[in-house]
């Protein structure tokens, strides 16, 4: 079953582009997190979309908030992926797609494409935006306006 708004983030661990083990409670839960799964590294619209992440990182961190990249891409392709377009941001690989599962993120495209969801939780970890769009670069500006609507009713 697919998480709604509302929900608490699950739990999960993953490893990072470094191949180090990241457990979502050492974020979640304790900060607003985007947590945004996308189909692969490397491609035109997954590029875009990671580069306006990264292009307004700065913008999430002074809200407080957290970014994290999900696709089943292996620990090497996140590790050249981030080198190469100097991502500052967690990205996971998820090559059992275990945590895309944990969400209900659903295919697109006749179920050819992994899907391509952003969530913007609380610092409780609760849901607070669902953005399920294969726009890769709409992504970005919908997770910022939320977290900082949620910045502006729950001050630090």
């Amino acid at each position: 079953m697919a998480l709604q708004l509302g929900d608490k983030i699950p739990d999960f661990s993953a490893k990072d582009s470094n191949g180090n083990d990241f457990d979502s409670a050492s974020i979640v839960g304790k900060k607003a997190v985007v947590i945004y799964f996308y189909p692969k590294d490397n491609t035109p619209g997954c590029t875009a979309q990671a580069c306006s992440f990264r292009d307004q990182y700065e913008d999430f961190k002074d809200l407080g908030a957290e970014v994290i990249g999900i696709s089943s891409d292996s620990i090497t392709s996140h590790e050249k992926f981030v080198q190469q377009y100097k991502l500052p941001f967690i990205l996971l690989s998820d090559n059992d797609k275990k945590i895309k599962k944990l969400f209900g993120v659903k295919p697109d495209l006749l179920g050819l494409i992994p899907g391509r969801v952003t969530y913007v939780a609380d610092k409780n970890g609760i849901i607070q935006l669902i953005f399920d769009s294969m726009n890769a670069t709409n992504h970005i500006p919908k997770a910022l306006e939320t977290i900082k609507k949620m910045m502006s009713q729950n001050p630090k």
